[in-house]
């Protein structure tokens, strides 16, 4: 699946992962943070609830949030996997936690993107992400700056430049 990294980049800052990614296929709980497969979270409610670290969900961007969204609102975290660089569902479902689901906590991208894309990945909603494999942390972390000001409404500002300039 993907290579666990002993940092990902939240909110502007490197910090240390301790989510372990747990597959829809896994027989076992790791000990520790865990991330799941959606279908192992709506599968596993009872046991999920009793895990004794912080319980975050993954979604894969062909599934469909609305099916379930509201059931993972109280999630520490909410993990949307790229599975391809040029996948961008994943800025929708984003999105959609934001501003339909109302949901604050962390949103997390994973598996196929680029530093080129952190700026418009932060607009739709992301605030952390966690690269398949190793980068320069800070220069990812300069990428979120890379425009000063941006045209339209958004995640991250939803006045548009129009209405902010007068």
């Amino acid at each position: 699946m993907h290579q666990q990294l002993k940092t990902y980049l939240k909110d502007g800052q490197v910090i240390d992962n301790s989510y372990q990614l747990v597959s829809a296929e896994s027989d076992t709980l790791p000990a520790g943070d865990i991330l799941v497969a959606a279908a192992y979270w709506q599968a596993n409610q009872q046991q999920l609830s009793e895990h004794s670290g912080n319980v975050g969900v993954w979604i894969d961007s062909h599934e469909e949030i609305e099916e379930f969204a509201s059931t993972i609102a109280a999630a520490p975290v909410i993990a949307i996997n790229f599975p391809k660089f040029v996948d961008g569902r994943g800025f929708s479902v984003a999105r959609l936690l934001r501003e339909r689901y109302g949901y604050i906590g962390e949103i997390r991208a994973i598996g196929n993107f680029i530093r080129d894309q952190l700026f418009m990945m932060q607009r739709c909603g992301f605030n952390a992400f966690q690269f398949e494999s190793e980068i320069d942390m800070a220069a990812a972390s300069q990428s979120l700056n890379d425009f000063s000001d941006s045209y339209q409404v958004a995640v991250d500002q939803p006045e548009p430049l129009f209405k902010r300039h007068r």
